[in-house]
């Protein structure tokens, strides 16, 4: 017999899966510290989420594939914290708190930031996401460098340009700084923030 309430029986399988997901790529971020990617298996994965790996693979066709969701999901944290404050009028306080909020990104989900850096070059599918995310970033530092009178345009001086440069200094930074422990990331960004005042002229 038909359920009496469909959209109801629809909504409560939607909501379990997302948190089977959820699950999923939760118990993948664990395995990633305690085994690495090269070691961690579909079964692990499984295991930890606490389902079959048949009901894995209703989700996900591959191990890759749950790194590439955690890496997407990682990154759309990422933005979703910077990018309000990267828009704030003022661009002192623009550059401080798009810092701030990377920073504490990168403590907690440091090890997915790393691990999408690292398979950036030998899996698309993150290369594409962490390129799109940078094009992102650089668009908005590009943004906070202009308001702060910076001459908007890709040359060496112009805003684009050193945005651009900002960008991946910051990320290359954060990458070695978030392998030793939390002070020395926070004293990391504390010199990617002075270098980015610097290159706006806002230390004076």
């Amino acid at each position: 017999m038909p359920s009496q309430h469909p959209a109801r029986s629809r909504r409560s399988t939607e909501r379990k899966g997302d948190l089977r997901e959820r699950a999923i790529l939760d118990t993948c971020e664990a395995l990633l510290a305690h085994k690495g990617y090269n070691a961690m298996t579909v079964g692990d994965i499984a295991q930890g989420a606490g389902i079959t790996r048949g009901a894995l693979y209703f989700y996900f066709g591959s191990k890759q594939e749950v790194v590439v969701a955690l890496v997407a999901r990682t990154v759309e944290h990422l933005w979703e914290r910077s990018r309000t404050t990267a828009q704030t009028d003022e661009p002192r306080q623009a550059i401080a708190e798009a810092m701030q909020r990377t920073v504490e990104l990168w403590n907690e989900h440091g090890l997915v930031m790393r691990t999408a850096i690292d398979l950036s070059l030998t899996v698309p599918e993150i290369g594409e996401l962490w390129s799109h995310t940078a094009d992102l970033f650089i668009t908005a530092i590009a943004a906070v460098l202009e308001r702060a009178g910076i001459q908007a345009g890709t040359e060496p001086e112009q805003a684009s340009a050193m945005a651009r440069a900002l960008c991946w200094m910051i990320e290359r930074t954060f990458y070695h700084a978030s392998q030793e422990s939390r002070e020395t990331l926070q004293g990391a960004s504390a010199t990617c923030e002075h270098i980015w005042l610097t290159s706006a002229g806002l230390t004076t």
